[in-house]
């Protein structure tokens, strides 16, 4: 291992919160049980919001933010992570709480750490990131609830987003019907590669709620939350499901219950933070199988450690079409 490395530190003094690349040492990490050289990491809307400063996300100071990253074990005191292992690490407030992805070196605890399927890059891996894994999770919750490509019509909010693009695909490849929300048209290209059959645009569900709606889709996943989700509850067949894991249009759900007790809806949380180390390990087993390689090179490009401020930004003005991986060595 390097005497000293570049990592990307937010530091706070007098109530106001700084950050830069610096040149740090192994000796600087606070976890050590698990040393991973650090490939690739990514840029979520999480991020986002810890770098510009418009959420609470950071919870200690000095830190290195990045929620997900992907490279190679280095050193370990944990006899099931070898050397040279290809490995991701995300959730558990790492880049919250715990030094994350934005750095050549990274320490870890073991049950952070998942091993990467064989099948992925490391650069894919944070193509994939957090978004696609989160994605995977809410597919999974939908299959559990037993909805099927035969059931009806998919909605996915925020579909050009990085969950929302990896469920397009997943859903598409799984062969089911999925229609695409977005509040870009010039998307629609994009996400019909990706194999979106159909399109809503945002205006359709961010109007008036109304207790129910016409019925519509079978099953969504929503990324949104607030005003779009509740709208979305309204148009669910009966004993449809609807997998919600963002609030990027708001915290609230300014709805009634008559979806659930008068159309047995069923709103499923879908969490990726605090996820149990097995169900990570089949969503990436899953990944693997049902994630179409295209997909995975048409919903990313790279960008340098340097450009993390200006993608932060851009997240959070809703700017990025599908996701942004970091070569944090560039």
């Amino acid at each position: 291992m390097v005497d000293t490395f570049k990592a990307f530190i937010v530091e706070k003094a007098d109530d106001r919160a700084t950050y830069g690349i610096r040149d740090i040492t192994k000796d600087d990490l606070p976890e050590r049980e698990v040393i991973i050289r650090v490939d690739y990491s990514s840029v979520n809307y999480k991020d986002g919001l810890a770098i510009t400063g418009k959420g609470p996300i950071l919870k200690t100071f000095p830190i290195v933010p990045g929620v997900d990253y992907a490279g190679v074990v280095e050193s370990s005191e944990a006899p099931e992570l070898q050397p040279g292992q290809r490995v991701i690490v995300n959730g558990f407030e790492v880049g919250e709480k715990y030094w994350g992805g934005y750095a050549q070196y990274a320490g870890a605890k073991a049950g952070w750490v998942v091993p990467l399927p064989e099948r992925f890059t490391t650069w894919q891996a944070m193509a994939i990131g957090t978004a696609g894994y989160t994605a995977m999770l809410c597919v999974m919750t939908l299959e559990e609830q037993k909805i099927r490509p035969g059931s009806g019509e998919i909605l996915i909010t925020g579909a050009s987003g990085g969950v929302g693009s990896v469920a397009v695909a997943v859903l598409a490849k799984l062969g089911y019907r999925v229609i695409a929300a977005s509040g870009r048209r010039e998307s629609q290209d994009y996400l019909k590669s990706l194999g979106a059959a159909g399109f809503v645009s945002r205006e359709e569900l961010t109007g008036k709620v109304k207790p129910l709606n016409k019925v519509r889709w079978a099953g969504a996943v929503d990324v949104v939350g607030g005003v779009t989700l509740a709208n979305v509850l309204s148009m669910i067949q009966y004993g449809g499901v609807v997998a919600a894991t963002g609030l990027t249009g708001g915290g609230d759900l300014p709805a009634t219950v008559y979806p659930f007790i008068l159309r047995n809806v069923t709103l499923a949380g879908v969490d990726s933070v605090m996820c149990p180390k097995p169900r990570r390990i089949e969503a990436w087993r899953r990944l693997a199988e049902d994630l179409p390689g295209a997909a995975i090179e048409a919903v990313a490009h790279t960008i340098p450690l340097d450009g993390i401020p200006q993608a932060a930004e851009d997240i959070m003005a809703n700017r990025v079409k599908g996701r942004l991986v970091i070569d944090v060595n560039a």
